[in-house]
């Protein structure tokens, strides 16, 4: 891929435009610039046609000022510098309207070397469009030919993105950061009968050469047929065996009670338990960004701190929490170079990017035949709602297959479990060694909780 998304300014000249605004900082005044710019291609097929085909880029610059502990920010959606000089303008303004906060300020150099990360694919500049309309159009014919009980291919789905970014401050930080992502989703319809039932499935990596169709479509298939005759589940307290992606999303839950934000502000299950047992002795909890293989990865942090390594539970023993500057200024320590942001026009924020739970010794056949009897959550629902990272509360709806003599069995519906985080978390008792990356800021990998009350709709 040539230097820059859409072939203008490379991310080197990302840098010198948010240095240069940077160095504008007035005495007494901290000054933060971020730039970025990005394209992105999404593709969908249906019935053996395009139904959808779009590329967007993006490019902006967002700004933020610190004055007598107010802070002020702007943004606009365009690198052109008279938009910039105005941009700054309004950042002041703002500032001078914002109540003060002690605890403000800008990251400063922390002397920590960012990691040596390849995160771009060159081939996604040479991939011509047609060729990703013919990935997308191709799955839907693998899945629709891949098992006579598949009904209908819902959608196929191919997307790309690339993305450039940089930051200056007045303090004395520079950094940038690029990465690509590519990948293939299809979402299939299987049925015998009157009986259908739906099944997803994904492939992703930094480039084409990393994604495959072939195990994209066997994913759907396998979802999808497998849970063919489906009946409503009967209620009970059993071993539940989570599938990989659902581990992911809950890890994603517990992402933000392990946030120095939150817990500042009292809105998580963790606030003051610090050295203190949190879960079973298997649960070590690492959120490690300078890993390659996540998606979230990146050389440097929101503020452009170097990432690294943080271990926030480990063998069940809470040791720390993601910190950004403000948030770890609150807490009377330091950052951990946790700063996200959703792009030039948010502001940063502590938070997780590459969640991982430290492998187990089994794989997901191991655990089945360890677990015995059970239940094997395939997908949930109502997460948003039935989750409570404050209180631990844990009620999602759940489809998936019972587990008889240590093998799946068969397909049940409609069905809730339930516990708290606290309890789940003490309560495992085997985490995969299956660890699966997609776009998100956790893993996923079979996991086995037992004592969960499983009840039908």
């Amino acid at each position: 891929m040539s230097d820059s998304p859409n072939g203008a300014a490379s991310v080197d000249q990302l840098l010198t435009i948010v240095t240069r605004i940077a160095e504008q900082a007035r005495p007494g005044e901290e000054l933060e610039v971020y730039a970025s710019r990005g394209v992105e291609t999404d593709v969908r097929a249906y019935g053996g046609e395009i139904e959808q085909l779009s590329s967007a880029s993006s490019a902006g610059v967002g700004i933020r000022v610190v004055s007598d502990q107010r802070q002020g920010f702007a943004y606009a959606g365009t690198l052109d510098e008279g938009a910039i000089a105005e941009t700054l303008a309004e950042a002041r303004d703002n500032a001078t309207f914002a109540t003060p906060d002690e605890f403000l300020g800008l990251a400063r150099p922390d002397d920590v070397a960012p990691a040596s990360l390849d995160l771009w694919d060159d081939a996604l500049s040479s991939l011509p469009t047609s060729a990703k309309v013919d990935m997308a159009l191709e799955l839907e014919r693998r899945v629709r030919g891949g098992d006579p009980r598949v009904r209908q291919v819902d959608a196929a789905d191919y997307g790309d993105m690339a993305a450039e970014s940089a930051i200056a401050t007045s303090t004395g930080i520079t950094a940038t950061a690029r990465r690509t992502i590519c990948s293939l989703s299809v979402s299939a319809i299987a049925g015998e009968g009157t009986d259908s039932q739906t099944g997803v499935g994904f492939s992703a990596g930094r480039g084409p050469g990393d994604i495959d169709a072939d195990h994209a479509a066997a994913d759907a298939i396998k979802r999808a047929t497998r849970m063919i005759g489906a009946s409503k589940v009967k209620s009970g307290r059993c071993v539940v065996v989570l599938d990989s992606r659902v581990t992911s999303t809950l890890l994603s839950v517990i992402s933000s009670a392990l946030s120095g934000e939150a817990v500042t502000k009292g809105r998580s299950i963790f606030a003051g338990r610090v050295d203190e047992e949190v879960a079973c002795p298997l649960v070590t909890i690492v959120d490690d960004p300078t890993d390659v293989r996540a998606f979230g990865a990146s050389t440097h942090d929101a503020e452009g701190l170097a990432c690294r390594r943080n271990v926030l539970v480990d063998a069940g023993i809470l040791r720390h929490f993601v910190f950004d500057t403000t948030s770890a200024r609150r807490a009377g320590t330091a950052s951990t170079a946790s700063a996200v942001r959703g792009g030039y026009a948010t502001t940063p924020t502590a938070g997780c990017r590459a969640l991982l739970l430290s492998p187990g010794p089994l794989g997901v056949d191991e655990i089945l035949a360890q677990v015995g009897e059970g239940f094997f959550v395939q997908s949930v629902t109502g997460v948003h709602s039935g989750v409570n990272p404050v209180s631990g509360d844990f009620s999602v709806g759940a489809e998936g297959l019972m587990i008889r003599g240590g093998v799946l069995a068969e397909p049940v519906r409609e069905g809730t479990i339930a516990s708290t985080l606290q309890r789940m978390l003490q309560e495992i008792i085997h985490v995969g060694s299956d660890i699966e990356w997609l776009p998100g800021l956790a893993a996923g990998q079979t996991l086995a909780v037992d004592g969960m009350v499983l009840s039908g709709a």
